[in-house]
C-alpha cells in the first residue's frame, strides 16, 4: 500500500506542477460549452425557406418580404446564387425558395420538389394566408434525388477522420519523441529538420489518404452513397486538406514537450472544427460571426468542398476558393515551422 501510495502522490504532484496542462484541463471544457451555448442558444424551426432576392438592400428586402408573406415558424435563409438555390430544393436541402427581384415587386416566384412534405405543407401555408389578397404568386416545380443525411454527412465525417489521424498522428508523435529523447539524440545524426519533418508529412499523407480511400469505398459499397461528382477532384481535394491538416499538426508539436499539454492543443484545434465546419449539421442560418469562424478552420473548406463534389457533381472551378484556402494555410504552416522547430525540450 506504501508504494502504490507513494506513486498516487508523486503522479498528482508531476500533474499539478506542469502548468500548461491543468491549465487546458480547466480552460478547455469551458471554452467548448461557452462555444455550443453561443452556437445552439435558439432553436431552430423546423422547416427552411431559401431567399434570393436581386437587390441592392437584401436585409430590407428580407425583412419585407417576411412581412408580405406571413409564414411564421420558419427559418428564412438568404441565397448567394440562384442555381445553386435552386439545386439544393432538388436535393430536399431547402424545403422552398423564393425569389423577388424587389421588395415592391408584386409576383413572388417560389419552388417547391414535388417530392418534399415540407414544401407541400409550406406551400399549403403560404396559399391559405394568400388565397383573399392581391399578391402574385408563380410556382415552379423541381423534382431530384433526395439527399439522404447519410450522403451528407459521409464527406463530414470522412474529413473529421482525416483531421484526427493527421493531428494526433504527427503533432503527438513528435512531441512524444522530444520527450522521451528521441529527437535528442536524432540532432546528433546528419539529419536536418526539413528532411525530419518532410519525412513525417509524407508518411502520414500517404496513411491518411490510404485510410480515407477504404473507408470511402467501404461506404459507397455498403449504402450507395451519392457521388456526382469526378473522383479525381475528390482524390485533389483529400491531398490539399491532409497536407493543410498535417501542417497544423507540426506546428503544434514544434517546441511542446508534454504529451498532456500537447493533447490539450490538440483537442482545442480539433474539437471546435469537429462541430463548427459543417460535419454534422449545416451553418446555414446560424450568426454571422459563426460562420465567419468556421471560414477560418481548415476542416470547413475540406467539407464543402467534398460535398460540392459529391452531392451536386462540382468541378475545379467551383470549388477553387475552397482549394485556395487550403493551399494558403500548408503554405503558411509548412513556412513557419521549420523556422521555430526545435529538437530538444524547451
Amino acid at each position: 500500500m506504501k508504494h502504490f501510495y507513494a506513486i498516487f502522490i508523486a503522479r498528482n504532484k508531476e500533474f499539478y506542477r506542469d502548468k500548461a496542462s491543468l491549465s487546458w484541463a480547466i480552460l478547455f471544457p469551458v471554452l467548448i460549452i461557452s462555444l455550443f451555448a453561443f452556437s445552439f442558444a435558439d432553436d431552430k424551426p423546423q422547416y427552411k425557406i431559401g431567399v434570393y432576392l436581386n437587390d441592392t438592400n437584401p436585409s430590407a428586402s428580407l425583412n419585407t418580404l417576411q412581412d408580405q408573406l406571413k409564414l411564421e415558424f420558419v427559418q428564412w435563409v438568404q441565397q448567394d446564387s440562384l442555381p445553386k438555390a435552386i439545386s439544393k430544393v432538388k436535393h430536399h436541402q431547402l424545403d422552398m425558395l423564393i425569389t423577388a427581384s424587389s421588395a415592391a415587386k408584386p409576383e413572388i416566384n417560389y419552388w417547391i420538389n414535388d417530392g418534399s412534405a415540407g414544401g407541400y405543407f409550406l406551400e399549403q401555408a403560404m396559399l391559405q394566408k394568400h388565397q383573399s389578397d392581391t399578391l402574385a404568386l408563380k410556382r415552379e416545380l423541381v423534382s431530384g434525388r433526395a439527399v439522404r443525411y447519410l450522403d451528407w454527412v459521409i464527406p463530414g465525417i470522412l474529413a473529421m477522420n482525416m483531421m484526427f489521424g493527421c493531428l494526433f498522428g504527427v503533432g503527438y508523435v513528435i512531441v512524444n519523441y522530444r520527450q522521451n529523447g528521441v529527437l535528442k539524440r536524432l540532432k546528433a545524426t546528419p539529419l536536418n529538420a526539413f528532411e525530419f519533418l518532410a519525412a513525417q508529412i509524407s508518411s502520414r499523407l500517404i496513411i491518411s489518404l490510404t485510410t480515407t480511400s477504404v473507408i470511402f469505398v467501404g461506404a459507397n459499397y455498403f449504402f450507395d452513397t451519392l457521388m456526382l461528382g469526378s473522383y479525381l477532384n475528390l482524390l485533389i481535394v483529400a491531398t490539399l486538406g491532409a497536407i493543410a491538416l498535417i501542417s497544423i499538426g507540426l506546428i503544434s508539436a514544434c517546441r511542446t514537450s508534454s504529451t498532456e499539454l500537447s493533447n490539450g492543443i490538440l483537442n482545442i484545434i480539433s474539437l471546435p472544427m469537429m462541430f463548427l465546419s459543417g460535419v454534422w449539421f449545416s451553418l446555414e442560418g446560424a450568426h454571422p460571426n459563426l460562420q465567419l469562424l468556421a471560414q477560418w478552420l481548415p476542416l470547413t473548406h475540406i467539407v464543402d468542398a467534398a460535398r460540392a463534389i459529391m452531392l451536386d457533381g462540382a468541378g475545379l472551378k467551383e470549388i477553387a476558393p475552397q482549394l485556395w484556402a487550403l493551399v494558403a494555410i500548408s503554405a503558411g504552416a509548412l513556412i513557419i515551422t521549420p523556422l521555430i522547430f526545435r529538437w530538444d525540450k524547451p
